[in-house]
């Protein structure tokens, strides 16, 4: 049957062709040589079939490709790692505390920030060279499920309440970026609104070329959820230690010793983290 041909279905049910493209760029992503991109992609190829879900397509690419490189498939496998870090959220707003960290920003997470009428938990706040973020976390569990435009709205009004207590002699320093972060997608109305509001709206894929998934790759910050080496338990426990990025645990190696890791298994996983965090 032609490539063509094949309808595959997406995480949000829709349907659509398949592109072995699309598959292929997914995979050079990784880091994969060009000759295994396309041993993979041609592999993957000949075993579909009509309705096939692109979650079984990542899957069979994702264990050819461990088979020859888990660096390459600990990258591939990025998306699912940022899922990994709910179900509470709270995992996802320290890993993008920790982004924001490592990209020159002085960062706290859970602040409490007096609006003109109530008080409000923000999940970041971060300063840099007179920039001064107020971000607040969408994380979601749930693949097909995107940012409408009710987040923004809710999110903006908080936002505009803390700013307004300005204005009656608090001569704190005043916040002047309001981002939204999403682990998904944000409909084409959230993103309306945002540009409209004058919110910075950060999510996987915008950006454009400075999404989640580009920053991740431009500086090595790879969550500890993406080692195809850590077992569940394992990442649940340095997770609870507030260890959310790889680059983290090499600075704080002796949390392996804390889970009894065997030291020719943590001669691996440190391996692998090492190529992980290495910058594109």
């Amino acid at each position: 049957m032609k490539n063509n041909a094949i309808e595959v279905i997406k995480h949000s049910g829709e349907r659509a062709i398949f592109s072995i493209e699309k598959l292929k760029n997914s995979l050079r992503k990784s880091g994969a040589e060009e000759a295994l991109v396309n041993e993979i992609a041609n592999n993957v190829r000949d075993e579909l079939y009509q309705g096939i879900s692109t979650k079984e397509i990542y899957n069979r690419a994702f264990a050819l490709l461990k088979k020859k490189k888990k660096g390459y498939a600990s990258k591939y496998k990025l998306k699912k790692a940022i899922y990994e870090l709910g179900p509470t959220g709270f995992p996802f707003e320290k890993f993008v505390g920790a982004i924001l960290y490592y990209s020159g920003y002085d960062v706290k997470t859970g602040q409490f920030l007096n609006g003109k009428c109530v008080t409000h938990e923000v999940d970041v706040v971060a300063h840099k060279n007179g920039q001064y973020i107020v971000a607040e976390c969408k994380f979601h569990s749930d693949e097909g499920r995107n940012c409408n435009v009710k987040v923004p709205l809710y999110i903006h009004s908080r936002y505009r309440d803390i700013l307004n207590n300005y204005g009656d002699g608090n001569k704190g320093e005043k916040p002047n970026e309001g981002w939204v972060v999403t682990n998904t997608r944000f409909t084409e109305d959230a993103l309306t609104y945002g540009k409209c509001v004058g919110l910075y709206l950060l999510s996987w894929d915008f950006p454009k070329d400075n999404g989640i998934k580009d920053r991740i790759d431009r500086l090595g910050l790879y969550p500890v959820t993406v080692s195809t080496l850590l077992s569940q338990r394992e990442k649940q426990f340095l997770l609870s230690r507030d260890v959310v990025l790889c680059k983290q645990l090499i600075d704080d190696q002796f949390y392996l010793d804390h889970l009894g890791v065997s030291e020719k298994r943590k001669a691996r996983i440190l391996e692998e983290i090492n190529i992980l965090c290495q910058k594109s």
